[in-house]
């Protein structure tokens, strides 16, 4: 707004786009959404101002021999330091009302939509192309998912009992180790006693002649 009012006095202004950085002349997606996909540019920006007629181009490129453009004028002042922090978290603080009104507007279109899309689909299933042919649906015994709650709940409760039998065979499995540890650990014990027997069987042998 500021930049617009700033430019107007070399002509009509169409549009100002801010940029994060200068790119192609393509127009950008226009935002419809106030609190989704708000993304917050810092540091340096580019403007592109578009007018009207050229001649707004060329009275804008002679504004720069009358010396700086202030943005910030006792009628139009631009807020700074604690009354701009205050403006944000204003600005941040989300009303639900307000967010259930956008939320249910935007199902209401894309319910729309889809309604569009299957009526679309029905009236063109079974009729061939130009090439003759026949697009097949995915319909039978075996449909898509249904993005229902109880589906939902289904689906995480199956990945629970995925997970409690994951768990359950490690749990087996690391008591099959242990089994393990401790029968080589009594082996090895049982083969140092051995050892023990036979080296004093050994001491004790003497020659008897009769």
């Amino acid at each position: 707004d500021s930049l617009s009012r700033l430019f107007s006095r070399c002509g009509r202004v169409q549009s100002v786009e801010v940029c994060e950085k200068p790119g192609p002349g393509e127009k950008k997606e226009k935002v419809t959404s106030k609190f989704f996909n708000r993304k917050t540019v810092k540091g340096f920006q580019v403007a592109y101002v578009v007018f009207r007629k050229p001649a707004g181009v060329q009275a804008a490129k002679a504004l720069s021999q009358e010396g700086p453009l202030l943005i910030s004028t006792e009628s139009h002042p631009v807020k700074t330091g604690i009354s701009k922090w205050i403006a944000s978290y204003e600005a941040s603080v989300v009303d639900p009302k307000e967010l259930k009104a956008e939320v249910d507007a935007y199902m209401q279109d894309y319910d729309k939509k889809m309604a569009e899309e299957e009526a679309k689909a029905a009236e063109q299933e079974g009729v061939p192309d130009e090439e003759g042919w026949v697009k097949v649906t995915r319909k039978g015994r075996k449909p898509g998912l249904p993005r229902t709650e109880a589906a939902n709940l289904r689906v995480l409760e199956r990945e629970k009992q995925k997970r409690a039998r994951k768990e359950l065979l490690n749990f087996y499995a690391w008591q099959h180790r242990e089994t393990k540890r401790e029968h080589i650990a009594q082996l090895r014990k049982k083969f140092e006693e051995d050892k023990q027997r036979i080296a004093l069987m050994r001491a004790q042998r003497k020659f008897r002649p009769y």
